[in-house]
């Protein structure tokens, strides 16, 4: 498909709400919520906090966020910002730096504080990052109910030793 042949859509995302880290500048961050990225609260807009209903503590949640300081222009990098590494586009890598920086974290509910707070374990993003929707991570199993991500690779685990 050419660029001639692509339909081009107009839309809009709105912000849902706001992340609270303790990361004040995108150099202070893991790279990844697995090197060491701190607890974070979501503070969710108060005309979408009935969408919090069915979140539980422990649930595995992805959230997308608008990353707010990221340049839009770059379209390749060095991964992990190393100039050692061969340069990549961006589409190849997790760099912020991207057309739509959009960014997707998984992570765990540890506390849920109403009418709209989350706080999640692992959150590598900056204080004040625009969260743009929160989805749940599951798996579906045969009759239909979900499976956390965390509980299955607990229980394969210990299956596996």
């Amino acid at each position: 498909m050419t660029n001639d042949q692509m339909t081009h859509h107009n839309f809009q995302l709105r912000q849902i709400g706001i992340v609270r880290s303790p990361i004040k500048d995108i150099g202070e961050g893991p790279h990844q919520e697995s090197e060491g990225a701190p607890e974070a609260w979501i503070e969710i807009e108060p005309q979408y906090s009935e969408a919090l209903k069915g979140l539980k503590v422990g649930a595995e949640i992805l959230v997308l966020t608008w990353l707010h300081g990221a340049d839009r222009s770059i379209l390749k990098v060095h991964p992990r910002g190393n100039r050692e590494n061969p340069i990549k586009g961006v589409f190849a890598t997790r760099s912020p730096h991207r057309p739509n920086p959009i960014g997707l974290h998984k992570t765990r509910i540890t506390a849920l504080e109403p009418p709209s707070r989350i706080k999640v374990e692992f959150l590598e993003v900056v204080d004040n990052t625009p969260v743009v929707d929160i989805k749940p991570v599951v798996f579906n199993r045969k009759d239909g109910s979900a499976v956390d991500c965390f509980a299955l690779k607990r229980h394969m685990s210990r299956l596996l030793k």
